[in-house]
């Protein structure tokens, strides 16, 4: 009885959880057009972070030169970090600043950012915002404009709309897109459309220079993006999305490759819930403030994917044992036809999102079919993710995918 009412109980607890980001969710259906316009004024420091990206690191160069925004008003840092390649040839060949650092200690993309700044504050010009790019990422001509825009009204920090630049080249690839397409929507702009905090992605990010003179940048975890959004919600300073400002992000091909990187994510992901969680919790019970709570939960989500899979794996060793059932299931006191409509929207969020993002290619939708075989195995990653929580050590996904902005826009 007793471990049946701890199991219940838990249980309660993650479906609450699920209805409160389900609730959420249906606010991202409504999408507000109108935008405020404002001439180009705001000078930035485009950051390109690189390790070993001479592949890439050409055409993304070459993108950014073409951006429709005042050319005086923007300079283009490449970060060549700890490379052994010929990244920083590339960038001072073409024109924009290469900014060789070499710290085989202090590895990853956070202090390599942290070290970029330093060098940033000390030059003789100085730029009303900081733009972060990842070097095998391509952007949208009218980015700078559109950064330029929130920059004007008052946000301070910013996140692009995160999108994939090869969809179609797997079935890994094609559930990135997916869940990024989802993620956007029903994550994301639902979000903007409650005036809650958004949370940045790791790349298209913006911030405005004197804000992060103030902060510093003190985001080196494995998932430095995570960190520095929970830095900003403790403060009271909330991320925006701008959901027309599109980035274009490589993903990688093999689930080799895909699931190395998401248990980067998700050993990061553990780092950051164990510093943030109960200090934005109790914020936001102190100040009555639901972002603060918002932040909160987000920050427990990696935990809610490993109790999620601890309680599935102890009702079916219950249920195998011969022998009266020790445990019993929350779900076992619902009627059949509750739990399908549940699991009905649930599984047609996914879609829904995708035709509200006017994905147009049948082949997509019939990735929808592989999309739970990419789901089920953040189970297992985030399980070994916790016993490998405390490595710091930083893993590199390469990239080798050429694209050019033409193509993808023709796409």
């Amino acid at each position: 009885m007793f471990f049946s009412t701890v199991f219940i109980g838990l249980q309660v607890i993650l479906a609450t959880i699920a209805v409160y980001q389900f609730s959420l969710s249906l606010f991202g259906f409504l999408k507000n057009k109108s935008r405020k316009r404002h001439a180009p004024r705001k000078s930035f420091a485009v950051l390109v972070a690189a390790h070993n990206e001479e592949q890439v690191v050409g055409a993304l160069i070459d993108n950014l030169k073409k951006l429709d925004y005042p050319k005086e008003l923007y300079d283009i840092f490449v970060i060549c970090d700890n490379c052994s390649d010929n990244t920083a040839d590339i960038a001072r060949e073409m024109g924009v600043h290469a900014c060789v650092r070499t710290n085989t200690h202090l590895r990853g993309k956070g202090y390599a950012i942290e070290w970029m700044l330093k060098e940033l504050w000390a030059m003789p010009r100085q730029y009303d915002a900081v733009v972060m790019f990842d070097a095998d990422n391509l952007v949208n001509p009218d980015f700078l404009q559109l950064m330029n825009d929130d920059l004007s009204e008052g946000h301070q920090v910013i996140q692009g709309y995160l999108d994939t630049k090869n969809p179609a080249d797997s079935w890994v690839t094609a559930a990135y897109a997916i869940t990024y397409w989802y993620c956007n929507r029903l994550w994301q702009l639902s979000r903007t459309n409650l005036k809650m905090s958004n949370f940045l992605g790791g790349t298209g990010m913006c911030f405005e220079s004197k804000l992060l003179k103030d902060m510093g940048w003190g985001a080196t975890s494995l998932v430095e993006d995570l960190e520095f959004s929970m830095r900003c919600v403790k403060r009271g300073i909330y991320p925006v999305l701008n959901y027309d400002a599109k980035v274009y992000d490589e993903k990688p091909v093999t689930f080799r490759a895909s699931a190395r990187q998401r248990l980067r994510w998700m050993q990061g992901h553990f780092n950051v819930a164990r510093n943030y969680f109960f200090p934005l919790l109790w914020a936001s019970i102190k100040e009555r403030s639901l972002v603060k709570f918002d932040a909160a939960i987000y920050s427990f989500s990696v935990y809610n994917t490993l109790l999620g899979l601890l309680l599935t794996v102890i009702l079916w060793i219950d249920m195998v044992i011969p022998a009266n059932d020790v445990i019993h299931s929350m779900y076992s006191y619902f009627p059949w036809w509750l739990i399908t409509i549940v699991i009905a929207a649930t599984v047609l969020q996914f879609p829904a999102a995708m035709m509200m993002e006017k994905v147009r290619s049948w082949k997509m939708y019939a990735h929808l079919l592989t999309l739970p075989f990419f789901l089920i195995t953040w189970l297992p990653i985030t399980f070994y993710a916790f016993f490998t929580q405390n490595n710091k050590t930083w893993s590199h996904t390469q990239h080798t995918r050429v694209v050019r902005i033409e193509e993808v826009q023709g796409k």
